[in-house]
């Protein structure tokens, strides 16, 4: 595997390194030691999957506050997304900062966000799939988010927004 680092402190771009032969070919999409040996938690303690119907469906931006931080991986398995991290700890060099990256089944990405940093993704292509590795269980009481079109943070999404849940367009502005 490659890592790829990012302009957000912690964020990496993962890409597996495929052999191939008449079959197709194999690789490696995760290795808890080659994660741990770069500081980035290997933990999987829940997998979760995001299945979206239409091209321009947003979702995000999310994260977990203390004591439940949670690192993920995420893998667009099926369509295109434009995945973005935004860092939301204020002691980082990289705070408020963001980073988008698009993942597809063809290239093979995966994005690892550390805790701390919000995540969200916007669809690019109808029918598309997202597989999560997530190093703690969800806890709804720590559930938080931040507004996907909030100025604090400027994200630029390559497309219009077509689809978007209520929770996620109304949250407040940022405040740090």
């Amino acid at each position: 595997m490659r890592f790829s680092e990012q302009p957000v402190a912690g964020v990496f771009a993962v890409e597996p390194e495929p052999v191939e032969d008449e079959r197709g070919h194999f690789a490696r999409a995760f290795c808890a030691e080659e994660f741990a040996a770069r500081g980035l938690d290997p933990r999987v303690a829940q997998c979760s999957v995001s299945f979206n119907r239409r091209r321009g469906t947003l979702r995000g931006l999310h994260y977990q506050s203390a004591p439940h931080e949670e690192a993920k991986l995420v893998r667009c398995i099926r369509g295109a997304i434009f995945d973005v991290a935004v860092d939301l700890r204020p002691e980082s060099p990289t705070f408020r900062r963001w980073v988008g990256v698009e993942l597809t089944p063809a290239n093979g990405l995966a994005l690892y966000v550390p805790p701390g940093v919000a995540h969200g993704f916007q669809t690019l292509a109808d029918e598309s799939e997202v597989w999560y590795q997530i190093s703690v269980p969800y806890a709804p009481d720590h559930g938080r988010g931040v507004r996907f079109d909030d100025p604090a943070f400027g994200v630029e999404w390559p497309e219009p927004v077509t689809v978007v849940s209520e929770r996620d367009r109304s949250y407040p502005d940022f405040a740090a």
